[in-house]
């Protein structure tokens, strides 16, 4: 019998604020806080890395995120520039990062470095993101911010040359677990433990201030 407290499979749930908040380079955001968390990821955030704990094996999804994958519809009306939001589906956490042009223009310069610079896996993303910048529209990645190799969440590194990464760091991600690094467009740096670009999930603009993730043109996921 179904749980009449539990959401249709097909309908979407809007993510809702929390009050609680993460900053771009803390540890990674505590994944049990509700459906949405954000982040203030200016260019300039610096990184640190905390207790590596892979976010698969920590997560306890409430009731609702349990339901079967329902879609999640989210606001980023309001997501600055620079600034990086973090919404639950599946029981997985998604980013949504508003990229500057400074944080655009980094992505051609990283390509040289890249294990997997033109999204030839498949698998990690719908065709419609298999482009330079990974997305629908270049200002905004909607990634599954999950390490490729053990399911660590990585921690956010997006400021240029960070000490810790090395002068030539163009910005991007650090997984703490292992030290896959990816860059603003997830995609892996060569080398590296995880063997594949990030997941960027099924997901479609409502309006221009709001997106809906785990279902597109195509399919609902």
């Amino acid at each position: 019998m179904s749980n009449p407290n539990l959401p249709n499979k097909d309908t979407p749930m809007t993510a809702t604020p929390s009050s609680a908040r993460c900053t771009a380079g803390d540890a990674p955001c505590n994944p049990s806080r509700r459906l949405l968390l954000i982040a203030t990821a200016g260019a300039g955030g610096a990184l640190a890395v905390g207790a590596a704990v892979p976010f698969v094996a920590s997560l306890t999804p409430s009731e609702r995120a349990l339901a079967a994958g329902a879609p999640v519809e989210v606001d980023i009306d309001k997501l600055a520039p620079g600034d990086m939001m973090v919404v639950e589906w599946r029981g997985k956490p998604v980013w949504i990062l508003h990229r500057t042009p400074e944080m655009l223009a980094t992505l051609a310069k990283a390509e040289p470095g890249l294990a997997d610079p033109a999204s030839a896996e498949a698998s990690q993303q719908p065709d419609y993101a298999r482009n330079p910048h990974r997305s629908i529209k270049p200002e905004y990645l909607v990634a599954v911010g999950i390490c490729t190799h053990l399911g660590c969440s990585p921690s956010s590194a997006f400021e240029a040359g960070n000490p810790a990464l090395g002068a030539d760091w163009p910005g991007g991600f650090l997984c703490p677990c292992h030290g896959s690094t990816f860059d603003l467009a997830g995609r892996v740096f060569k080398n590296k433990p995880a063997p594949t670009n990030l997941e960027v999930p099924p997901h479609k603009y409502l309006s221009e201030g709001r997106l809906i993730i785990g279902a597109d043109d195509t399919a609902t996921a």
